[in-house]
């Protein structure tokens, strides 16, 4: 009992929320019948998705039309509510004995403009200046982080692809990550706990007692600690293929003891500092494509880098109180569990709220947070 009055889990809080079916509030006949919402917020390409599950258990239910939209709002009663967007109906169904209806709905339609198919050459253009003329054609408004928009593209072709596969292409080329949100087409660096703009996402500390489940997982195979990539130059003579490597920064660790304060230890003996969530030092991935430019090389070696090193370790962990006030990309900071896990940076990758008969819940899906400066850069 004291545990429980310490850490704040003996207040007792309701949850509330409101459902809004094209402009309409459905909340009040949504609520008897209510078994479970779950939304799960995504960062990057991947929709967000609403999960409804209704009993019809007296068979009254009529089912909702596909590409009708719903808007979602939650919370605990007593509290403003947080819209937590806007979903499109795209697939329902119906289950029995007992009779239930399950309504799915994606934030994105992508049977929409974006999943067209197009016919385009870029040419001395800007990454931003891409994804502002898709957007516009799209009927979405552009977001592009301010250290992706001046990148520039000397060309690219966009032969019979549709747009979400397109920038899908150039955003995995460029270390970026796309997503649609909220009407608008955002282009982010992942990983670093930043927003669209580039304005830093505020901390969040989370201690073990918050949660009732966690999931840890750290696996060699993906464990890398550098990234070559070749490049094609065109000014040599004989065209000489070059790499540029991105190699993780080692930090050298001072011996546990030494014969007098002014002893010097030989730079061979000296050992490196091991980095937990890093693997082997001589544990590089070579990249297969021969890129047309050094900055290309560089770019496409930085964000396949910066992927393997988000994912080299996992930690997932579902909070017994739910929280609306946490998105992807918030830097997260964790207590209480093991030293490797509370000593290692987090950022969120995906949310995952879910609200029935028990109460409110989220689960946050979270990988390695990046900084800046992590890595050398050698030409080879």
């Amino acid at each position: 009992m004291i545990d429980a009055l310490t850490n704040g889990l003996a207040q007792v809080s309701s949850p509330a929320y409101l459902l809004m079916l094209d402009g309409k509030d459905i909340t009040e006949n949504i609520a008897p019948r209510l078994i479970s919402l779950t939304i799960e917020d995504n960062r990057g390409f991947t929709a967000d998705t609403l999960t409804l599950v209704l009993s019809d258990a007296d068979g009254d239910i009529q089912l909702p039309q596909r590409d009708t939209k719903i808007r979602v709002f939650i919370g605990e009663k007593g509290y403003a509510l947080v819209g937590l967007g806007e979903f499109v109906i795209d697939q329902v169904k119906h289950d029995g004995a007992p009779d239930k209806v399950t309504v799915i709905g994606r934030s994105a339609d992508f049977n929409g403009k974006l999943n067209k198919e197009h016919e385009q050459s870029w040419h001395d253009t800007t990454l931003g200046a891409i994804v502002e003329e898709i957007a516009k054609r799209c009927g979405l408004e552009a977001s592009v982080a301010e250290s992706l928009k001046r990148i520039k593209i000397a060309h690219i072709d966009q032969s019979m692809e549709s747009d979400a596969s397109f920038l899908h292409r150039l955003a995995v080329r460029n270390g970026a990550e796309l997503t649609v949100k909220w009407n608008k087409l955002m282009l982010i660096k992942p990983g670093r706990g930043l927003n669209a703009k580039g304005e830093a996402f505020p901390q969040v500390v989370i201690q073990r007692s918050d949660g009732d489940k966690h999931s840890f997982n750290i696996a060699d195979r993906s464990s890398y600690t550098g990234v070559t990539a070749r490049w094609l130059d065109t000014k040599k003579p004989k065209n000489q293929t070059q790499k540029v490597q991105l190699q993780r920064k080692t930090t050298a660790q001072p011996p546990a003891s030494t014969e007098h304060p002014q002893a010097v230890t030989p730079a061979a003996e000296q050992s490196e500092k091991p980095v937990y969530v890093a693997g082997s030092a001589d544990n590089v991935y070579g990249m297969s494509t021969v890129y047309a430019s050094k900055e290309e090389a560089k770019r496409a070696a930085d964000g396949l880098w910066h992927y393997i090193q988000r994912n080299t370790a996992t930690f997932s962990l579902t909070l017994a109180r739910g929280r609306t006030d946490i998105t992807p990309e918030t830097p997260v900071r964790v207590s209480g569990f093991k030293t490797v896990i509370d000593d290692t940076a987090w950022t969120i990758k995906k949310v995952t709220h879910s609200l029935d008969n028990n109460g409110f819940v989220s689960k946050l899906d979270l990988e390695v947070k990046i900084e800046e400066g992590q890595y050398d850069v050698q030409n080879k």
